[in-house]
């Protein structure tokens, strides 16, 4: 019998999306500890005998293939979650994550590095998709930008206490095996507390569910939870001009942020001088900073609407390309402060901007029916441009040094403009979605 107690909802709600932020930013501590431990890993393949640029561009390998193990799964785990629930998803990758760190701590060569790294990014990628679906079923489209605002904050708030949790640990003495240890232990007990909590729908607690966005490209079919098969749930996202947009801009989005989160520490330490555990803390600027962005944009999309979200991705990227420029060829010499004030300048102009595409806008195209899977491919699509995040740019760093990656960076933001210019005329002379046709 469902209640419709909206005191009784609005609590659960609360909860719901505590755990999820929680969470989803214990993810995190298994996934920022490679980068912040990546000078210390470098270091200590040198002292193995490995020159220390060739050590940088094995293990840019490893990021770069686990990221590509990431996109792939994003593409997977989307469609298992709208057919087997976001609950299941969320707890799943928590789990793989935990004991694939445990993997990477134990293992002493690249081969297990790569393989248990490429297994943890695999097993997280059920993650972000699980909470798309979980929220798509907790909260009313009127709410989608506000709370995936919200939920953003757990890869963002999240990642920079996690930052600033392993440079405590780091400047306390833990060796980088250590900081993997704990980092798993923490995503154990958080994986415990949600499987305790964590409800899929609110119908678990005799309430009914929120209504979804009737703009979303299924009509009708979008309330319903479960999808009527495979090719119904991805004939009308791939139909959808609008979403081919948005995927391209996840494209450029994602290589540039992947960039910052994989080697800020390692820049910090090479261009400000900056020791291992200061390094840590000073790039979690970069997460908290696109959390306040991402707190604003959320505000903003509420009100603004959806030709609103276009114009702010399109000013954010514009933005986003000329502080790249300006990082990548200033003289830092008078102060080192500089480039830690500008990589979080990049966060502020453009995370918040980037949240909208595999959270609001997702939903809006997917409705309950196939917004994880939306959002799947959304951000499987940008993951395969974080793919160049590792290798390539080690390589761009050896040979161009940081002032040609970032110069490459601000080429990335400059052109994925243009998918943002193309998305905000589509969305301008569109008033609504393409709304599938009914299906007998």
């Amino acid at each position: 019998m469902k209640k419709n107690n909206p005191e009784h909802l609005l609590r659960w709600q609360i909860l719901t999306v505590l755990l999820m932020v929680v969470g989803y930013a214990g993810y995190y501590l298994c996934r920022s500890d490679f980068s912040v431990t990546l000078p210390l890993i470098i270091k200590e393949l040198a002292v193995g005998g490995l020159d220390p640029a060739d050590a940088k561009i094995r293990l840019g390998a490893v990021a770069s293939l686990a990221t590509l193990a990431y996109a792939f799964g994003k593409f997977v785990s989307g469609g298992l979650a709208d057919f087997r629930g976001g609950r299941h998803n969320f707890l799943a990758g928590m789990a793989g994550s935990v004991l694939c760190t445990v993997m990477f701590a134990l293992g002493g060569s690249l081969p297990v590095f790569t393989i248990a790294w490429m297994g943890n990014r695999l097993v997280q990628s059920m993650g972000w998709v699980g909470m798309v679906k979980i929220s798509s079923r907790w909260f009313s489209y009127s709410t989608y930008g506000t709370v995936m605002g919200v939920i953003s904050l757990s890869y963002l708030f999240g990642d920079a206490a996690s930052r600033w949790f392993m440079g405590w640990l780091l400047h306390h003495g833990l060796g980088w095996r250590q900081v993997f240890f704990v980092a798993a232990g923490v995503l154990f007990a958080i994986f415990l507390l949600n499987a305790l909590l964590l409800k899929e729908t609110p119908e678990r607690i005799g309430e009914p569910e929120p209504e979804t966005n009737p703009l979303n490209v299924f009509g009708e079919r979008g309330e319903d939870a479960r999808p009527p098969g495979l090719r119904l749930l991805l004939a009308p996202l791939l139909h959808s001009p609008a979403f081919w947009f948005v995927c391209l801009l996840s494209l450029g989005f994602t290589l540039v942020r992947e960039v910052f989160n994989t080697w800020t520490p390692t820049y910090f330490t090479e261009v400000v001088h900056l020791s291992p555990d200061a390094a840590a803390d000073k790039s979690a600027l970069f997460p908290l900073f696109g959390g306040v962005s991402v707190l604003l944009a959320g505000f903003l999309s509420d009100r603004l609407g959806r030709g609103g979200r276009a114009t702010l991705i399109l000013v954010g990227l514009a933005l986003t390309a000329g502080t790249l420029l300006v990082l990548g060829h200033a003289s830092f010499r008078p102060s080192s402060a500089l480039p830690v004030i500008l990589v979080a300048v990049v966060a502020f102009v453009m995370i918040g901007p980037y949240s909208y595409l595999a959270g609001a806008i997702g939903l809006d195209f997917g409705g309950k029916q196939g917004s994880a899977t939306a959002c799947g491919i959304i951000d499987g699509i940008g993951y395969l441009g974080g793919f160049l995040a590792g290798d390539s740019v080690a390589r761009i760093v050896k040979y161009s040094g940081w002032q040609g990656a970032f110069t490459a960076l601000a080429g990335v933001a400059a052109l994925s403009s243009v998918a943002a210019v193309l998305y905000l005329v589509n969305q301008r002379r569109a008033p609504a979605l393409v709304v599938a046709p009914e299906q007998s």
